[in-house]
């Protein structure tokens, strides 16, 4: 966007800033379109598009897929730690999404149920995520890594019924051992969690099965669950309904959980990407984040699917594996268009 179509574009959202909103609605696929964009009437507490109905899922994977471009790349997974790279389509994030809200279906999982995800950079997260979007669950993501206490206060605030980790994590000079710090978190815990869902890694010295009822939870493997699930379509949700609980560091108190509904948080990642960052369709995008954080959730996973273009998800620290220049053999290798 350049100076002048900036200060037209500013003053059109200052002069009349419900059409210029509703006008952005246009950006994402509804189930029932919104006639209103924003309901201030409980000032300072706002609700954007009250009236309109959506899946954020839908928006991000299977829209593209009905327009064609199913065989277009999504996700590009690239661990540095572990010199593994793998390429997802849209149908193939699809099928991977419809199948693993088919496993928390299975769990009992549905519409404003939480489920906490302490999983490291790696696809399962991604597809964790668009599945609870699938089914109107709403996710908390906690940082791969953290400590058994701060995975129990996050625990005991979102009172989810399901947590979805792996074996383990890796890091420049060590692996980490998550289950562990998992069992820890629920054993203290007040709110008890129903079942703990494991994706497991290699070279991990801990399996789901040693930890079954460890914190009053079923214990089950990734793998096994999603041989048997059966693939969830879509579910229309509200747009004032949440999408996920992000919580703050804690470093000042207890940590505080951000709610981020699903209409306006699509349509202003939609708009951002097009108005912002310039990223359109068949173009590829790398965050040089961690999906524990707002911008990874933003522009990692939601924003660039949204948007119908490829998402880097890199695995390692791009400038301690090995050096900063990770940065540019990425985008090299990958055909970033977009760094962040």
């Amino acid at each position: 966007m350049g100076t002048a179509g900036y200060a037209e574009t500013y003053a059109a959202s200052v002069n009349d800033p419900e059409a210029f909103w509703l006008k952005a609605a246009d950006l994402v696929d509804w189930d029932v379109r919104p006639r209103k964009a924003l309901d201030d009437s409980g000032a300072p507490l706002f609700r954007w598009f009250p009236d309109g109905a959506l899946n954020t899922s839908y928006n991000a994977l299977d829209r593209h897929v009905l327009a064609g471009r199913g065989g277009d790349t999504a996700l590009v997974y690239d661990s540095a730690m572990l010199g593994r790279k793998r390429t997802y389509t849209f149908a193939e994030l699809l099928t991977e999404v419809e199948n693993f809200a088919g496993v928390l279906h299975g769990q009992g999982i549905g519409a404003g149920d939480r489920v906490v995800i302490y999983l490291p950079m790696i696809p399962e997260a991604v597809i964790t995520m668009l599945a609870c979007a699938r089914i109107g669950a709403v996710h908390s993501v906690v940082f791969g890594g953290f400590s058994a206490d701060a995975l129990r206060s996050r625990i005991d605030d979102a009172r989810p019924d399901v947590v979805v980790t792996a074996s383990g994590g890796l890091e420049p000079k060590r692996r980490v051992e998550y289950l562990p710090t998992v069992s820890q978190a629920l054993e203290a815990a007040s709110h008890p969690v129903r079942a703990v869902v494991v994706a497991a890694r290699e070279g991990f010295g801990h399996t789901a099965a040693q930890f079954d009822g460890a914190g009053g939870a079923a214990w089950l493997d990734w793998a096994k669950l999603a041989a048997a699930a059966q693939p969830q379509g879509p579910v229309s949700v509200a747009a004032t309904d949440p999408l996920y609980i992000l919580y703050t560091s804690g470093t000042t108190g207890s940590p505080k959980g951000v709610v981020r509904d699903n209409g306006g948080h699509a349509v202003a990642l939609a708009w951002s990407m097009a108005n912002i960052y310039d990223v359109v369709p068949g173009q590829t995008m790398w965050t040089a984040s961690d999906v524990g954080w707002v911008v990874g959730h933003s522009y990692i996973v939601y924003g660039p699917l949204i948007a119908g273009a490829a998402t880097v998800l890199y695995e390692g620290k791009p400038v301690g594996t090995p050096d900063a220049g990770a940065f540019w053999r990425v985008a090299a290798e990958h055909g970033v268009d977009v760094l962040f």
